[in-house]
């Protein structure tokens, strides 16, 4: 009776693990944004991203600081912070979604798949959902991840008098650490 025991927490134990190393994570995952103007286009990057992707429950989930974003001007930075983002009010963007076909994606075997991507992007204080796609690419074991999509302004009580009324966002996850 013992050996059965410690038979079926072994199998238990190594099930659970192998379940467990299905987490990717990263504290400097790349995120830029396009804001067209007729006067002059806002582009500004945020490079300590922090991105979870957890490809046993298909769950992903990326968090950021605003001020965190640079800008070539420190003009254009001021007002993004003061004026549209209130970064001091409101200081972070998160998502959290899930991978609706994560099934098809294989996180130890090399290639290139196509992520369909579904959750609530809370940004300036409001949540909104959002449906996109991502590319992970898995290669000699490493796994990165690669998303753009764009946002309406105004949806997020984000005013657009000055600025274009949408922004273009892009994620790069670059080389994700296993957990």
């Amino acid at each position: 009776m013992k050996k059965i025991t410690l038979i079926v927490f072994v199998l238990l134990a190594g099930i659970s693990f192998s379940f467990g190393q299905s987490k990717y994570f990263t504290k400097n995952a790349s995120v830029s944004f396009l804001n067209k103007t007729a006067v002059e286009n806002m582009e500004a990057t945020n490079k300590a991203g922090t991105v979870v992707i957890d490809g046993g429950k298909g769950t992903v989930a990326f968090s950021l600081l605003i001020k965190s974003f640079t800008f070539s001007r420190s003009l254009m930075q001021q007002h993004f912070n003061e004026n549209y983002m209130e970064s001091d009010k409101f200081p972070k963007s998160e998502f959290k979604g899930t991978i609706t076909n994560n099934a098809d994606i294989k996180y130890t075997v090399d290639g290139t798949y196509t992520a369909k991507v579904t959750g609530k992007l809370t940004m300036h204080n409001v949540t909104k959902d959002i449906n996109t796609t991502a590319i992970i690419k898995v290669k000699s074991g490493k796994v990165s991840a690669t998303s753009n999509f764009n946002v309406t302004l105004a949806d997020f009580g984000i005013k657009t008098d000055r600025i274009g009324k949408t922004a273009a966002i892009n994620i790069s996850t670059g080389d994700l650490t296993k957990l």
